[in-house]
């Protein structure tokens, strides 16, 4: 039986895209005949403090369905501050090591590491090379370049550091997945020996089995969901702030966590009559029924990010909603080729309120293909079977 450990700072019971998906990478790999464990830290995002079972542990060992689970603590954060986060990613990147002498003894073939945070990899690396398995670095955002990209990090004496730290890990691995066709691009020409193709996709049959038996409620306005990160990458406040939907003939339904909630919270109370509302997060098994009851969605960022695709993407499609994208970069090829929705320019106010108003008057049949091409590209190109499959046959190769 071939063996695996997953070494991720982020899984459930949080919520979040790299959870669902390394879950289901777990899930998927253990249903072709592979033992899988994975290491991560105890739960704690998107809040920033670990889940009350959790605290006060330096280490747990649980179950998350059929995968076994190993916990160790992090200084939890999700500070805007660049420090204390910072901190956190280095603080489990140093605990993961704890992990070796169950990994020795659980003698993987792989270790596969996500990444970021970056330094996770390093750890991933050692834990591999001590345990005598291949390392695998799984890139879902380039570091430092997406750090930089977003504000977070300017090109000084740091960021040349993590390039240095970058590349080394690139070579040094076995081999490296990426999300996207850009990433893999850049995973090669920085020096990895083999790279492959690994998309976040998403588990289309927890949208099928639930869109066989929905009565979807038929309302006048054009109903728009979000759902996913509050954070100030996605800049949902700056949507609130700009967009009058009810003037549009369009409401905005927000489901998330994340650092600007409060805010977006303070800003409704204040403007009550734009036709945005704000719910409860849902967690990962909610998600499909609740994004399901609306007409499209709505997923920005504030600017392009190489080599990012949101996985909210996937999750759209899955659930036959059209998608008005204001990311930029390799999400714009996917649902231009695919034919799953409509483009804006970050940031682009006036183009999105021009967009919403004609999504809101388009004609119901126009609408319904772009739902069934949604729902095709869905289960035929992004299913993560799929996906998972391809990572299968390329571990199996020696």
């Amino acid at each position: 039986m071939k063996k695996l450990v997953i070494i991720t700072q982020y899984f459930p019971p949080e919520m979040g895209a790299p959870q669902s998906r390394l879950l289901e990478t777990a899930s998927g790999l253990t249903s072709l005949g592979w033992d899988v464990k994975v290491i991560t830290a105890m739960p704690n995002y998107p809040t920033g403090k670990i889940f009350k079972e959790y605290k006060g542990k330096l280490q747990s060992k649980g179950k998350v369905g059929n995968i076994d689970v190993w916990r160790y603590w992090l200084y939890a954060s999700n500070s805007k501050k660049s420090l204390p986060r910072i901190i956190s990613m280095l603080s489990f990147s140093f605990t993961a090591l704890f992990s070796l002498f169950k990994v020795r003894k659980f003698k993987p073939d792989y270790v596969f590491t996500e990444s970021p945070p970056l330094t996770l990899g390093l750890s991933g690396l050692m834990i591999a090379r001590w345990s005598g398995a291949r390392h695998i670095m799984n890139v879902s955002d380039l570091w430092p370049l997406s750090a930089y990209e977003l504000g977070a990090i300017s090109k000084g004496f740091t960021y040349k550091q993590l390039e240095k730290l970058e590349r080394y890990l690139y070579k040094k691995s076995y081999a490296c997945t990426g999300q996207s066709q850009q990433i893999v691009s850049q995973l090669a020409a920085s020096g990895s020996q083999r790279a492959h193709l690994y998309r976040n996709g998403v588990d289309a049959q927890r949208f099928d089995s639930i869109r066989q038996n929905m009565q979807k409620e038929q309302h006048d306005k054009l109903r728009i969901v979000y759902a996913g990160l509050l954070g100030v990458a996605q800049g949902i406040l700056g949507l609130c702030e700009n967009i009058d939907f009810a003037s549009l003939n369009a409401e905005l339904h927000i489901y998330g966590e994340g650092a600007e909630k409060n805010d977006i919270i303070a800003y409704l109370e204040k403007n009550k009559d734009k036709g945005i509302y704000l719910h409860n997060s849902v967690k990962r098994d909610q998600v499909p029924a609740t994004i399901m009851q609306y007409d499209v969605t709505l997923i920005p960022l504030i600017k392009p990010i190489f080599g990012a695709v949101p996985s909210k993407i996937y999750e759209a499609m899955a659930g036959g909603l059209p998608i008005i994208f204001t990311g930029g970069g390799e999400g714009v090829d996917i649902i231009n080729d695919n034919r799953t929705g409509w483009i804006c320019e970050p940031g682009n106010y006036i183009q999105i309120r021009q967009k919403i108003a004609e999504v809101a008057a388009m004609d119901k049949p126009e609408l319904e293909q772009i739902k069934n091409n949604c729902i095709y590209a869905a289960q035929h190109i992004f299913d993560r079977r799929i996906q998972i499959e391809k990572l299968d046959q390329f571990l199996s190769k020696k």
